[in-house]
């Protein structure tokens, strides 16, 4: 059989996730603070130390706060900024997403980052899971000069938007890369590949690990309403492996190479 194109872009939300990911053989990383809230622009440190520890690509996210993409000019100022920044600490790439408040893509501020990443690539993110019209969205983002799509198919996760998915994948062609996100498991990634021919998925391959310490004051609470803090949430290696090598044997019946 032939070697199988399928990549994995590994979503962490730590340099310990990170190296996960390198350790259990993503193609990508895309790198994040606060996971609960989508994803937001990890700290200078925390993106200098991920890019001296790791060989394989290494995306930044480039995201203020959690919440809507129609961001003010001062949040945009610090997006500009952090573009800036990342390259200057040699990233790979640069996951950007704005609209504008009647839901389209806002195209003159995605040229704008565009322009301040170059030479870098750069990834469209889910933001556009809730524009307006996705087939408008998708020929605006090309022509700001994107380079990947990052989608669930605007639905809760990309299971269930597989049809649409596949939709634009052919509607963008060679032009643009569209990547499923959102939902992608161990148990469900080989039908994604079939339903929508992609060669790029996005997950997060994270697991519970336990937590050293061993006193602990149970009256107190630092985080959510039923978060187990005594439980640490990263990528896992071992994880990763399955979901990659169920990938690509996935693709490889599916074309019977």
């Amino acid at each position: 059989m032939s070697k199988s194109p399928v990549l994995l872009e590994i979503c962490a939300g730590s340099v310990t996730s990170c190296l996960a990911a390198q350790e259990g053989g993503a193609g990508r990383v895309e790198f994040c603070d606060n996971l609960l809230e989508g994803g937001t622009t990890p700290s200078y440190g925390a993106i200098a130390s991920a890019r001296d520890k790791l060989s394989i690509p290494l995306n930044v996210i480039i995201r203020p706060r959690g919440g809507d993409f129609l961001y003010s000019d001062v949040e945009f100022d610090v997006m500009e900024r952090d573009v800036v920044a990342c390259k200057k600490l040699g990233v790979d790439g640069v996951v950007i997403g704005l609209l504008t408040a009647d839901g389209d893509i806002d195209v003159r501020r995605t040229q704008r980052l565009v322009e301040l990443a170059a030479p870098i690539p750069v990834t469209f993110h889910r933001a556009f899971d809730v524009a307006r019209d996705p087939f408008k969205a998708l020929e605006d983002i090309i022509d700001a000069g994107c380079n990947r799509l990052l989608t669930s198919g605007q639905e809760a996760s990309a299971p269930e938007g597989a049809a649409l998915i596949g939709k634009l994948r052919v509607a963008a062609g060679e032009r643009l890369v569209v990547m499923p996100g959102a939902g992608v498991r161990l148990d469900n990634i080989a039908q994604l590949i079939a339903e929508t021919g992609c060669v790029e998925y996005h997950t997060s391959g994270r697991a519970p690990f336990a937590s050293g310490m061993h006193y602990r004051n149970e009256r107190v609470k630092m985080g959510g309403p039923g978060q187990d803090e005594y439980a640490i949430v990263e990528t896992s290696a071992d994880l990763v492996k399955q979901i990659i090598t169920t990938a690509n044997t996935g693709w490889e019946r599916l074309h019977h190479a």
